[in-house]
């Protein structure tokens, strides 16, 4: 045997071996380069999740002021802000009822779903969902939602080309293997070493929102404290003014017999408890619990008819200007309400024009509006006055309880509160627009109502002792109001039987048949209501009407929206009186 006979065998089976060792080294790197590919993958895509997760929780600290004070138009300018990330598909903020208050969705992507979405999920490989609640202290608000794209294939492919051009050589010669093996525990240890400085900073971030969250806590702890002062302070200074009129007068009543001096103090003291009930009235406009009675209203009817008011309101150097469309929409407000607004839009125009001018009341239909949390058709009121106008700064605050520009004595700083608490209860908004020196405009948008304005003169029963009412069942449980009532009961020709409880009235209808109304407190011990009672009343004797009443504003609102009757406390005779002769007349 030659020796090259002797060396071909081994060449081929040294070769033979090392390709062999070749081929399952290439395949045991092609294994293990697809592990790493999908761990690499896998924790691209936690890593992903992670920092989605980050944007949503940013995103929710973002938007809980907006939806504290229920800003529709705040919270979607903080989504739409994310549009500029070009990997954020589509976002929304939710209520506590988990309906969408603001969305945003990129142009060909599916929208926001119109209720919360729960999360975190991966979907289709492609999506990256996530949820996050928005909370305030241990109060949670409502909920963020965001959807992001994964990452393209081409994008994924380009990343592990490198990776499979390694593995194709590696395949072809053992020298570019070890190679390519070297170069791929190089990549990976950079990876690594690159996703723990991504780990380190998404700690260090989760550090910052901490931090920030805690000081925007400390910040509305102190913002809160700061208006619950101010609320405070204004109720006390005013309720102190108006018992000191009411206990000093009574004190004068008790000790004087001189009639001119009992007539005007006993007029003084009826004033301060009408301005503490106003006052009242104001303040729960402005948080919009006061129950509204809302009714089809011609505005180019209405306010003609109120212009009246509004003159004898204000100065006779103060000119009134009414131009109101021909075709002005009806609106569905509290007219009382509407009233009291524009009335006290007009003082304070009447303040700011200490020289005279003129106030222009400007009625126009707003078809399509599509102002913030505002879409449909509305009617726009302009009240414009030449007076001297607000700073930017006092704009800012004006419909701010209690902040006022006037001198003390001369303001409650409860007007335009007022003013924006009916607007936003009745489904609209206020606006506005104000300079130094050049007057001020405050625009009422108040929503269209498809019904017509009815054409009915409301119901209206004049006190009077010189007839039989008929007989009232008097359902209260405080002695002293019911001292009063029953008082004012006699005083208009009723028959008045009071009992202290829902089922003591239940038990004396059982056994009388002759009362002709029910009237009763709303709020009372033993388990059955006003309402409860009320609701019995019905089914057992449909015929006999019920009048419900209540100093809660809570309580009123329920029962009006339940279909009763309600005479919200304090109450004048004469309200006693018309409220009882419409129930009867099926008013």
């Amino acid at each position: 045997m030659t020796w090259r006979d002797e060396f071909q065998p081994r060449s081929g089976r040294s070769g033979f071996a090392f390709g062999g060792l070749a081929l399952i080294g290439a395949l045991a790197l092609v294994a293990v380069g697809l592990l790493m590919g999908l761990y690499n993958e896998q924790a691209y895509r936690a890593q992903k999740t992670r920092e989605v997760a980050v944007q949503a929780q940013i995103l929710a600290a973002s938007v809980t002021a907006a939806l504290a004070f229920d800003d529709r138009k705040v919270a979607l300018e903080y989504v739409e802000a994310l549009g500029a990330n070009p990997e954020v598909e589509a976002a929304g903020v939710y209520d506590t009822q988990g309906q969408l208050v603001a969305g945003h969705a990129r142009p060909g992507a599916a929208p926001a779903p119109a209720t919360a979405a729960k999360g975190p999920a991966l979907r289709d490989n492609r999506y990256i969902v996530v949820t996050a609640p928005v909370r305030q202290g241990e109060a949670v608000m409502g909920s963020v939602y965001l959807r992001t794209v994964v990452e393209a294939l081409p994008r994924r492919l380009a990343r592990y080309a490198g990776v499979a051009v390694l593995l194709v050589m590696a395949a072809l010669l053992v020298s570019v293997l070890g190679v390519g093996q070297m170069l791929l525990k190089r990549a990976n240890a950079r990876l690594e070493e690159r996703a723990q400085a991504l780990g380190d900073a998404n700690n260090a971030l989760q550090i910052h929102i901490q931090e920030r969250e805690r000081a925007e806590e400390a910040l509305r702890q102190g913002q809160k404290m700061e208006a619950i002062g101010k609320l405070t302070g204004g109720l006390a200074h005013d309720f102190n003014n108006l018992l000191m009129v009411a206990s000093g007068g009574l004190d004068i009543l008790e000790k004087t017999e001189d009639p001119v001096k009992r007539q005007r103090f006993a007029g003084a003291v009826r004033q301060a408890l009408d301005r503490g009930a106003e006052l009242t009235g104001k303040l729960l406009a402005f948080s919009r619990r006061s129950p509204l009675k809302p009714e089809v209203v011609d505005l180019s009817k209405r306010i003609p008819d109120l212009s009246i008011l509004l003159e004898r309101s204000l100065r006779e150097d103060i000119t009134v200007e009414l131009r109101l469309a021909d075709d002005l929409w009806p609106v569905e407000v509290d007219s009382t309400q509407l009233e009291v607004t524009l009335l006290n839009i007009a003082v304070n125009a009447r303040d700011a024009m200490p020289k005279g001018g003129s106030l222009t009341i400007v009625g126009s239909n707003q078809p399509d509006l599509a102002e913030g949390e505002l879409v449909g058709d509305f009617v726009r009121l302009s009240i414009i006055d030449d007076g001297v106008g607000m700073a930017a700064e006092h704009v800012a605050r004006a419909f701010e309880p209690f902040f006022t520009t006037k001198d003390v004595g001369r303001g409650t700083g409860l007007g335009l509160s007022q003013v924006y608490g009916f607007t936003r209860a009745s489904g609209g908004d206020v606006q506005i627009e104000s300079a130094p020196e050049l007057g001020t405009v405050i625009s009422l948008l108040l929503p269209r109502s498809a019904k017509s304005a009815p054409a009915k003169t409301p119901v209206t029963v004049q006190p009077t002792a010189s007839s039989n009412q008929g007989r009232v069942l008097l359902v209260e449980d405080d002695d002293n109001v019911a001292l009063i009532v029953l008082e004012m009961l006699q005083a208009l020709a009723y028959q008045p039987t009071r009992v202290e409880s829902g089922a003591a009235a239940l038990r004396i209808l059982n056994q009388r048949s002759d009362f002709d109304i029910v009237f009763s407190d709303m709020v009372m011990p033993g388990g059955m209501g006003g309402m409860d009672l009320a609701r019995v009343v019905s089914q057992k004797y449909p015929r006999l009407p019920v009048v419900l009443t209540t100093g809660f504003s809570e309580a009123a609102t329920t029962a009006a929206k339940a279909g009763f009757r309600v005479l919200p406390k304090p109450y004048a005779i004469e309200a006693l009186a018309s409220e009882l002769g419409a129930a009867r007349q099926g008013a």
